[in-house]
């Protein structure tokens, strides 16, 4: 059979998603998390990371475990921070997922990125209490290394011998989404045919909970840490800190059709912009986000109400809800009250960096499978935060296109289109 020659360009344009991996305070894999985030159960619990008993917050979303990856030794994992152990996990899992043979492949056309908020930050204060501690001789050669920001892409290139373009985005709480919209780009301009992307992030240690703690913007519920993250509801009162990662494995279309591999969604859209307004807050009508969403649609050369179903940022802060709600009205309009929205961390809590990587998952499932996840504990909505909100347990609905949002700290937004391969 004969294949158009434009079709074939085409296809080696467009970048679909082949294997996923992820551990979340959900459960360490995808399908723990997975099932546990369509019947609607929190990661949140009391924090157990150090001594919390003076702090003002004493929750947290933690894994539930320590995750291993079987191809790095018990003495390298000993020495890496818990971002690079995530990181490596999640991409264990997400390369068995594709099915992809490494060893069949030009590893330099097979790329790295990996995004994440904070880096290494246990390497560093552990390091740093040695100095102070012990004097600089006690400083461990890994400190550098382990705390940087590019390690966990870094560590996965090295582990898997991949010779691609290594990036890594640093961009506050939209860094794993950033990192996926990059890497599908450099499939789609020729750069690559295979890129490894998505985010980790191990931010759980005394400075970090402490520093969002003074800046109000964790949840004090310390009596429920269940029902702490209530994104939308009327006595949200911070967000509940998380940690893990979450690994996509992107290919060309072309390429994947080739090899046989099952194709999970289509990268139809991404979309970027800057708020330029203020360190932490967005602007009141979510100017920002919405020229983001915007951004994101055209890319995907699709109008509004071609969207299914929106997997919002919403992190359960009483300023930061309602932006995003009226960012969403003013590109959607009146199609919105008939687009399902969820807020999964309500259940996984914030994992920063790597909350768009998970949270990009979660989308691909629920395009995937027709069981949108919900959101927990919207006991009370805001009025000015009405949505068709999925609400307690999953709801099946099929979609066609769903959106997800990660926006970050310094104004920054990213918003990805995932959609069902059209032929």
């Amino acid at each position: 059979m004969s294949v158009n020659p434009s079709t074939q360009a085409a296809d080696a344009q467009r970048v679909v998603v082949t294997g996923m991996g992820c551990v979340t305070p959900l459960g360490l894999d995808l399908a723990s998390t997975w099932e546990a985030a369509c019947a609607g159960r929190s990661g949140a619990g009391p924090l157990t990371r150090f001594d919390a008993s003076d702090y003002p917050v004493r929750i947290a979303a933690e894994l539930s475990g320590d995750p291993e990856p079987t191809t790095v030794s018990r003495k390298d994992l000993r020495r890496m921070d818990p971002a690079v152990r995530y990181a490596l996990a999640a991409v264990e899992e997400a390369l068995a997922d594709s099915g992809l043979d490494l060893d069949s492949v030009d590893r330099d056309r097979v790329g790295v990125g990996i995004g994440t908020g904070i880096g290494g930050i246990t390497t560093l204060l552990d390091n740093h209490d040695a100095l102070q501690k012990s004097g600089p001789r006690k400083v461990s050669p890994f400190t550098i290394p382990y705390c940087i920001s590019n390690m966990p892409g870094g560590s996965i290139s090295i582990q898997y011998g991949l010779r691609g373009p290594n990036l890594c985005c640093v961009t506050a709480c939209a860094s794993g989404s950033h990192a996926i919209g990059e890497a599908a780009r450099l499939i789609a301009r020729g750069d690559t045919d295979v890129m490894v992307a998505g985010g980790s992030e191990a931010p759980i240690v005394g400075i970090t909970v402490s520093g969002f703690a003074a800046m109000k913007a964790l949840s004090v519920r310390n009596d429920a840490p269940e029902a702490a993250s209530r994104p939308f509801d009327c006595a949200r009162d911070g967000f509940v800190l998380g940690e893990g990662a979450g690994v996509l494995i992107l290919e060309r279309l072309d390429r994947a059709r080739e090899r046989g591999a099952r194709i999970l969604a289509e990268v139809r859209g991404f979309g970027a912009s800057a708020d330029g307004f203020h360190m932490v807050q967005p602007p009141t009508e979510g100017e920002g986000a919405a020229r983001c969403m915007q951004a994101a649609l055209r890319d995907a050369g699709l109008e509004p109400d071609a969207i299914g179903y929106v997997n919002a940022h919403a992190t359960s802060t009483p300023a930061g809800d309602p932006p995003e709600v009226h960012a969403l009205r003013s590109v959607f309009g009146a199609a919105i009250d008939g687009i399902a929205v969820s807020a999964t961390k309500s259940m996984t809590g914030h994992l920063l960096g790597a909350a768009g990587a998970v949270e990009a998952i979660l989308t691909i499932q629920a395009v995937a499978t027709g069981q949108l996840p919900p959101t927990i504990n919207l006991d009370d909505p805001d009025p000015d935060c009405a949505l068709d909100h999925v609400v307690g347990k999953a709801r099946k609905q099929e979609v066609e296109a769903a959106l997800s949002n990660s926006f970050g700290f310094g104004g920054t937004n990213a918003s990805l289109i995932f959609s069902r391969v059209r032929d």
